[in-house]
């Protein structure tokens, strides 16, 4: 898969710098021509020297040539690469990476970047496991970059956890493979709340951030599946590739479902049990005395998909309990005639709506069950994918 590539190796400033001359060699070994682009700060790691030994490359770090005034044109690297490998990717890069922040030559080539980005994050346990650093990665994959998940083990400040760069066989093995497992397969996915009018301006509605949902169509996505979003309001960026439906209500995302056949359907929004019976057509009043709002059931989205089901279908559902989890969840998946359900506890802290984590447990119709560690939620769309893989397709 690597013979005859363009890679453009990215390298910025981590301890982790050091295998990057190791990574250099094996891509040089596996068929592919390298040009490594260095942020400032890295050449405090691994020396330019060794890397352009390495790639029998130049190695490029600053935007021109002081003593000659020759330019190192960025834009010529994006288009030369057929790829961009960054290893290691610091925090302070991915922030800026995911926010736009262009300040260096490594930088300025990313954003000039027409093809595929791959990163691999390197950085200790704290920093890593930080939310501001959790939602930068997130925003990274979510424009279509791919994570070369870091790895457990013995970190630079002595610590042991996730945050270790992926090791070099492991960072060609992502690379070299592309998944397309799921090339030809319709992907239904619901995401994020929905909002029930009681007049033109106020709602009823929850606290789902929709960042599940995304996250699910993201890695659906990678595996060559033609996904179809349909979403309540969020503040999130749709995953590139996506036909993403926007929806306000549970009317709507029903009738958005039922105009769409899929192949796998995965329900992670939090649909309203009840909408209002008689919302104002006008903003209503505040008044001294008490007043009643008349609800009524809305429509069971999962309950219809699953009764529906043809041969060949997979349903994916979704269960959010605060007691009886597991009793809660498994009569759900019966009742809603469910392949598989995710069950969210509200009783486990970093768990549930709003947060960058969440931590999960999945029931089998089978009757087997798996659970999980805390994770992100972006690494927590990777199990659930995995476990539908081993499910549905086997």
């Amino acid at each position: 898969m690597l013979k005859g590539k363009n890679v453009l190796l990215g390298i910025s400033g981590s301890i982790a710098a050091y295998k990057s001359a190791v990574l250099c060699r094996e891509l040089i070994k596996n068929g592919a021509k390298v040009k490594v682009v260095m942020t400032p700060d890295s050449a405090n790691f691994v020396t330019p020297l060794t890397l352009s030994t390495l790639s029998k490359n130049p190695v490029y770090s600053e935007y021109s040539d002081a003593k000659t005034g020759a330019w190192n044109n960025h834009v010529e690297l994006a288009k030369w690469a057929d790829f961009f490998l960054l290893a290691p990717a610091t925090q302070n890069t991915i922030a800026k990476m995911a926010n736009g922040i262009c300040d260096n030559l490594l930088l300025a080539t990313y954003f000039s970047m027409e093809n595929e980005t791959f990163f691999a994050p390197a950085m200790d346990l704290d920093m890593f496991k930080h939310p501001a650093n959790q939602q930068n990665i997130q925003k990274l994959e979510s424009f279509g970059n791919v994570l070369i998940p870091s790895e457990n083990g013995e970190l630079a400040s002595g610590l042991i956890g996730e945050g270790r760069m992926a090791e070099v066989e492991n960072i060609i093995k992502v690379i070299s493979t592309k998944d397309t497992s799921w090339k030809g397969k319709k992907v239904l996915i619901t995401a994020g709340p929905t909002y029930e009018a009681i007049d033109p301006v106020r709602f009823i509605g929850n606290h789902s951030s929709g960042k599940m949902g995304y996250a699910l169509a993201e890695k659906a996505l990678k595996k060559g599946a033609e996904v179809c979003l349909i979403s309540g309001p969020t503040t999130l960026s749709p995953p590139k590739g996506a036909n993403l439906i926007n929806v306000k209500s549970a009317a709507e995302m029903l009738t958005a479902v039922r105009e769409h056949k899929a192949d796998l359907y995965i329900c992670a929004a939090a649909v309203a049990d009840y909408t209002v019976a008689n919302p104002a057509n006008e903003k209503l009043k505040k008044k001294t005395e008490s007043m009643s709002i008349e609800l009524v059931p809305t429509v069971d989205i999962l309950a219809e998909i699953g009764a529906n089901k043809q041969k060949g279908e997979f349903v994916v559902g979704f269960a959010l309990e605060t007691n009886n989890e597991e009793e809660n969840a498994r009569a759900k998946m019966i009742r809603k005639n469910c392949d598989m359900i995710v069950l969210n506890s509200l009783q486990n802290k970093g768990a549930g709506f709003g947060g960058d984590t969440n931590q999960i447990t999945v029931f089998h119709k089978d009757n087997k069950r798996t659970a999980f560690e805390l994770k992100s939620k972006f690494a927590v769309a990777q199990d659930i994918i995995d476990t539908i893989q081993s499910k549905w397709l086997g």
